[in-house]
């Protein structure tokens, strides 16, 4: 004779066994069952499975850090695009009568020693900053990443070549090798630093590349790809890359802001851009000789690229942070 079932409790609800006796559900957990398909787990064919990418994503919007980074870097994207949105005058519009002069109204920074208004050339130079730092990354990220990728695919010689020209290139100084081949360039616009950059920073995403590919090419699901007769496009492009993409993400959002800084040094070294560019660095070096008598001319353009610096920092700790699946 089954045993009789207990009467209702308020907050409680009853679940029939199979065996026919009786177990006690909370009622969250009752509603849960109702509710929700394939059970408790919502592990039903209507529940989506979620990514490491969507799970990022996730984490990434409840981080303070990304938001606060985030936003900084929108709005110095917004005015290097628009820089007249906030900074109505022009960079190169000068008055040597004002030289070195504080703040005035309509010119909140002051001049600088040639008259220029600082404030104006402290917005406009964030383009170039932006340019020089964007363009590096995705050139780094971009021939990095191949021949990274291609090394840890491959193996063989192909990985033992790239490894001794990338021991090679580590073996110089960035801004010795700056100081020698920018030397000897003429040229006013951003790409000659650009193509320095991108010549000395692939080896460092090359190597995380390269480790990450030899990482996910292990995994069984690429071994049953292989096994099925795919092809090395065909894994590569499909299952290996989407899976080795992370860390190299991770390290070319940290990067940014580094060229940043790495453009702004050698400018002040006079190697980098060269006027009538506006730049921090070139600010920044003008105004070293005058920081006793008009310090606020080295202040500003000083304190733009220690916040953009810091902003792509943070930006790319929020980011490790996320896609590292042993922080979880």
């Amino acid at each position: 004779m089954p045993e009789p079932i207990e009467p209702y409790e308020e907050g409680r609800a009853i679940a029939a066994t199979g065996a026919g006796g009786a177990t006690d559900l909370a009622m969250s957990e009752a509603e849960t069952l109702e509710k929700t398909p394939g059970g408790p787990r919502g592990t039903g064919p209507d529940k989506k499975a979620r990514s490491l990418w969507s799970d990022a994503w996730r984490d990434l919007r409840r981080n303070p850090v990304f938001i606060i980074s985030g936003l900084v870097i929108l709005f110095l994207v917004v005015i290097s695009i628009w820089p007249s949105l906030i900074a109505s005058g022009d960079p190169l519009d000068c008055d040597l009568a004002k030289a070195q002069e504080g703040s005035q109204p309509g010119h909140p920074f002051g001049f600088n020693g040639q008259g220029c208004d600082v404030y104006t050339r402290t917005v406009y130079g964030a383009r170039t900053s932006l340019t020089v730092g964007v363009l590096a990354t995705l050139g780094v990220a971009v021939l990095g990443s191949v021949l990274g990728g291609l090394a840890g695919f491959f193996g063989g010689a192909w990985d033992g070549v790239l490894s001794r020209i990338t021991d090679v290139f580590f073996a110089i100084p960035v801004v010795l090798g700056g100081l020698v081949l920018l030397s000897v360039v003429t040229s006013s616009t951003v790409w000659p630093v650009i193509g320095f950059m991108v010549l000395l920073g692939w080896p460092q995403i090359s190597r995380i590349a390269r480790g990450s590919v030899i990482t996910a090419k292990q995994n069984d699901y690429v071994q049953a790809a292989r096994a099925l007769g795919a092809s090395n496009s065909r894994m590569l492009l499909r299952h290996i890359t989407p899976n080795a993409l992370a860390p190299v993400i991770v390290v070319a959002t940290i990067a940014l802001g580094t060229y940043i800084a790495l453009e702004a040094t050698l400018s002040y070294l006079g190697v980098g851009l060269k006027p009538p560019t506006v730049s921090w660095g070139i600010d920044i070096s003008s105004a070293s000789q005058y920081v006793r008598n008009a310090p606020h001319m080295l202040l500003w353009p000083a304190g733009a690229l220690a916040i953009t610096v810091l902003a792509f920092i943070m930006l790319g700790d929020a980011v490790r942070d996320a896609l590292d699946p042993k922080l979880r």
